[in-house]
């Protein structure tokens, strides 16, 4: 019985172990946070990195100036926008610049952003 009980307590430290490296690597998506440990203690304290703020509807208006259908075409964007904080300059292209932005797809895995 104390062997079982023993065995328990060994996998559950594991697994908790497991657990915490699991969460603490950095999965960026759009946002990063950075860890930061004080030496000394066991306190982990976790920090988003400001991304720059970008006027959404003035970028995805000249994104979407040319489109056919400026509304679809603005909602599109603005939802990006948002959650990428970029938008690639220019009515059509330039992707690259803005890697989120191009990574964004739809239920149908149709490219979300114009």
């Amino acid at each position: 019985m104390k062997k079982l009980f023993l065995v328990f307590i060994l996998a559950t430290i594991l697994l908790t172990q497991a657990l915490a490296e699991a969460s603490s690597i950095n999965i960026s998506a759009g946002n990063s946070i950075s860890r930061t440990v004080d030496e000394g203690s066991s306190v982990v304290a976790y920090h988003r990195k400001h991304l720059p703020k970008i006027n959404c509807n003035d970028a995805c208006g000249n994104r979407c100036k040319k489109a056919s259908k400026r509304k679809r075409c603005k909602r599109a964007c603005k939802t990006c926008c948002v959650r990428c904080h970029c938008v690639p300059p220019g009515t059509y292209g330039h992707k690259n610049l803005c890697p989120c932005y191009a990574r964004l797809r739809t239920h149908g895995n149709k490219l979300k952003c114009p």
